[in-house]
């Protein structure tokens, strides 16, 4: 008897060590039930110093956050770790024809839940949600700053899910899962997805719209990435130009039977036509329909390829 107490005392101290061990881990626990330092993510990032030099690490733990979130340009090196993807659920849901108290629309740029202006921000295992409904535009997440990485996170919405908006922001998203309807991947910057399910609601027709600026060598690309959904068969483009210059690429992606077999729109404009660069390599799937795509889209030979290494399309940076 006296050996097992010996036992259970040291088992319990070691446990105890493991946890303490862990919460050094972590700058700022946020808690919605109030055994973190905070009980709501925006007071987490408040409390992260002004142009810090060193990566601040908040821990959200399970629960839904429904906060109207910014992260201001002064805050930099800023990381979320969920406790899980599926249960750490940041949300709000404002809409774009939602009127401000001036009587006026917000507008789709007003209608985010989570602004994200401070560059090398990065996120793990979290949701990020619009959970307003099929109500028009309405943003999850914007981001404008550099330099930005999501892992295993979820994004959740319909129409305008993300919003890359940043000119000349890099984004890496690694195996993350979006959804929507209609443009719910779009706006200017550089964003690379890698390994990331992209899911196509009913009701939708377009999956992206860049609006990558004239100066801007890459846009979206996409590779080694499943297109799936729920989305009616031959109902879904894989992009429009919002702008002229917009550019997106699919390598090595997996299409389901709701993309389009022409594949891109030119969004009733002829000259996007002479403009956009749409483009693809090696893909499959009941999707793929090289053969039948739209005349001004490319399939890339095996020899332009190497112009989409990480390194080429991040430039200086490589996500950690």
């Amino acid at each position: 008897m006296r050996n097992f107490l010996k036992y259970l005392f040291f088992s319990m101290m070691f446990i105890s060590q493991i946890h303490l061990a862990k919460a050094k881990d972590y700058h700022f626990i946020v808690d919605a039930k109030g055994k973190g330092d905070f009980k709501t993510v925006q007071e987490a990032i408040n409390a992260v110093p002004d142009f810090r030099k060193q990566t601040t690490i908040i821990y959200i733990k399970n629960g839904v956050y429904k906060e109207k979130l910014i992260l201001p340009g002064s805050k930099k090196m800023v990381k979320f770790i969920g406790e899980s993807k599926e249960k750490t659920i940041l949300t709000f849901d404002d809409f774009a024809a939602k009127l401000n108290k001036f009587g006026e629309p917000i507008g789709t740029s007003g209608s985010s839940s989570f602004y994200i202006y401070g560059d090398d921000f990065s996120a793990e295992n979290i949701t990020f949600q619009n959970s307003s409904g099929p109500v028009g535009q309405a943003v999850a997440v914007q981001v404008i700053g550099d330099r930005i990485h999501f892992k295993n996170c979820r994004f959740l919405g319909y129409q305008d899910t993300l919003y890359t908006y940043g000119y000349g922001s890099r984004q890496y998203y690694e195996n993350c899962y979006i959804e929507g309807t209609t443009d719910f991947i779009f706006g200017a910057a550089t964003a690379l997805f890698k390994s990331c399910e992209i899911y196509s609601k009913k009701g939708g027709s377009f999956v992206t719209a860049a609006s990558t600026p004239d100066t801007i060598k890459y846009g979206y690309v996409f590779i080694d990435c499943k297109l799936t959904g729920d989305a009616p068969e031959n109902s879904t483009y894989l992009g429009r130009p919002w702008r002229p210059f917009a550019k997106t690429v699919f390598i090595h992606c997996d299409l389901g039977k709701h993309i389009k077999p022409e594949g891109w729109d030119f969004w009733g404009k002829e000259s996007n036509k002479r403009t956009a660069f749409y483009a693809e390599y090696q893909n499959k799937g009941e999707g793929f329909k090289p053969e039948q795509r739209v005349s001004w889209s490319f399939q890339l030979a095996e020899n332009q390829i190497d112009s989409y290494k990480m390194e080429l399309i991040l430039k200086d940076w490589i996500p950690k």
